[in-house]
């Protein structure tokens, strides 16, 4: 079977100043426009594969294999999808370009390149369930065929300036409106006496970061 692509619903919870970021690559059970969907398990071979190898699927700009933007520093699949922390190469003039594209939000799109070891198609539904893949790479892509395979959130914990920066991210974070107005007006509430409001903003940060890691 030959090599193809997939885009993918994915979701970035964080990139942080030095180019780390983390995230899905793979949400389970998405069908893509091309009426594939992957399911959970598929990538758990190959993955293992690389991990026997010690090696890790590619990283790279618009499936271009002479453009890799950095490395992936850990892969694994959860009942989501594939959850996905990677390293961009900000020292290179593509992994800074797109550092900065996906926090402008102009790249929002991700796919990811694969072989189809396992699969199944339904002639009534016309879709096609991928079982089993061999992962070669991961794209950020400008169109991803898929219009809701985007990029969520590109903004860094650690880039909160302000309590208004904090209710923000509390809410990219999984909290209601009225949940995050709530801890927001809490927290300020506790840090009256730190003029500048720091004490409250990294009160916010750890939060942010506990609620992050409750839903990983």
């Amino acid at each position: 079977m030959g090599r193809k692509s997939l885009d993918c619903r994915f979701e970035v919870k964080s990139i942080g100043a030095d180019g780390t970021f983390e995230g899905y690559g793979s949400v389970f059970g998405v069908k893509d426009s091309y009426n594939d969907i992957v399911v959970k398990g598929a990538f758990a071979e190959s993955l293992a594969n690389h991990t026997k190898s010690g090696t890790m699927p590619a990283l790279l700009w618009q499936h271009n294999s002479d453009e890799p933007i950095g490395v992936y520093t850990e892969m694994r699949e959860d009942d989501r999808g594939l959850h996905v922390k990677g390293q961009l190469a900000l020292k290179t003039q593509r992994g800074a370009e797109a550092y900065e594209l996906l926090k402008m939000k102009a790249i929002s799109g991700m796919s990811i390149g694969f072989v189809t070891e396992e699969e199944k198609f339904d002639k009534a539904t016309g879709i096609n369930t991928l079982s089993k893949l061999t992962l070669w790479e991961t794209s950020l892509v400008t169109f991803p065929a898929n219009s809701s395979a985007r990029v969520s959130a590109v903004k860094s914990i650690e880039e909160m300036k302000n309590l208004g920066d904090a209710e923000n991210r509390l809410r990219d974070a999984g909290f209601s409106r009225s949940e995050a107005t709530a801890f927001v007006s809490r927290v300020k509430r506790l840090g009256q006496g730190d003029p500048d409001g720091d004490n409250a903003v990294k009160a916010l940060i750890e939060a942010v970061k506990r609620r992050n890691e409750a839903l990983m």
